[in-house]
């Protein structure tokens, strides 16, 4: 009995040990966390003491700020929201190309674009009505040519024509279809008449028309051009 009795005091005693053993584990693991608790709100408060700026006015009026408080007043320091970027600074980033306006344009191509060449409005029909091809001009003309255009539509203001004999211009290009070529030379001829736009740009030509010229022998007796009546000099 008593063997039993004794047995059954040693295991009370010590399950009463372990018990107090893990209370007092428990106490200490809890101390230690309000200890470290109280530290981190130490040091925040000294972070935030020390993050204090004050505003001072020297006695030139300068507004000076310090973060000693003698004689300064306390600034209230907003925080600033940061916004963490959603791009990764690793990807390069394209370039971003403005359109250019339309003046900045127009006046480009102003600078740059050639003149522009107006598109010619040709005409149906261009030809020398008189004289007629191969045709004689008698002695009393005096070489003197009157030359008719035919023309359709009717010559615009802006174009212009001359009338040319054996390939060089007998007179300035006239806004006209009628001209007069003076003192042509006895023999053959080819005239041909030319069509100008407003630049001076031959655009159009005639057919060419062969004439004969015949003028008084400047050796007859009554040609007023006769050396011998005293004519020519």
């Amino acid at each position: 009995m008593w063997p039993f009795v004794s047995s059954l005091y040693v295991a009370s005693t010590a399950t009463e040990h372990t018990a107090l053993s893990g209370a007092s584990a428990r106490t200490g693991w809890v101390g230690g966390l309000l200890l470290a608790l109280m530290l981190v709100l130490s040091s925040v408060s000294l972070e935030l003491q020390a993050a204090q700026i004050y505003r001072h006015v020297d006695a030139n009026g300068n507004v000076v700020f310090s973060d000693q408080p003698a004689g300064g007043s306390k600034v209230k320091l907003t925080p600033l929201s940061v916004v963490p970027s959603t791009e990764s600074s690793s990807v390069p980033r394209s370039p971003v190309r403005v359109a250019p306006s339309a003046s900045s344009e127009s006046s480009s191509r102003t600078r740059s674009a050639p003149a522009v060449d107006v598109r010619f409005r040709g005409y149906t029909r261009f030809t020398i009505q008189s004289p007629a091809n191969e045709e004689t001009l008698p002695t009393g003309r005096a070489g003197n040519l009157a030359v008719r255009l035919g023309i359709e539509p009717q010559l615009r203001p802006e174009d212009k024509v001359r009338v040319t004999v054996d390939g060089a211009p007998s007179q300035s290009a006239m806004n006209s279809s009628v001209f007069m070529v003076p003192a042509l030379a006895r023999g053959k001829h080819v005239i041909q008449a030319e069509l100008l736009d407003a630049s001076g740009r031959v655009r159009q030509t005639s057919e060419p028309r062969v004439i004969y010229v015949q003028r008084a022998s400047v050796n007859l007796p009554r040609n007023p051009n006769n050396p011998a009546n005293g004519g020519g000099s």
